[in-house]
């Protein structure tokens, strides 16, 4: 059974930024992570993916040139660097290994994590 465990959620004022680390229990694979948002009563957004074996990278508009996915291999840990932040972007924020579908911001994965709350204040 594999694990991810997310850390590095809180709170910020708008403008401000947080790090995301997502630890994943197996090494030796390479598979696709993505980084997912929900709020309550809402969907699963897709955030960010990346293909851990070749580094591509994939983002929503909403956060394309704020947000930054990387990964340390060495680590087995993926990180959502999160710049700019908007009020807008107050969230859970879940991360995600092992993709089951075609789209890596799609929320068809196989492990997910707990979640680790984001609140950006105006």
């Amino acid at each position: 059974q594999v694990q991810l465990v997310e850390s590095g959620g809180g709170s910020v004022q708008a403008g401000g930024s947080l790090r995301l680390s997502c630890a994943v229990s197996v090494s030796g694979y390479t598979y696709t992570m993505g980084w997912f948002r929900q709020a309550p009563g809402k969907e699963r957004e897709g955030v960010a993916a990346i293909r851990t074996g070749s580094g591509s990278t994939y983002y929503a508009d909403s956060v394309k040139g704020r947000f930054t996915i990387s990964q340390d291999n060495a680590k087995n840990t993926v990180y959502l660097q999160m710049n700019s932040l908007k009020p807008e972007d107050t969230d859970m924020y879940y991360c995600a290994a092992f993709l089951l579908g075609p789209s890596p911001l799609s929320p068809q994965y196989k492990y997910w994590g707990q979640g680790t709350q984001v609140t950006v204040s105006s």
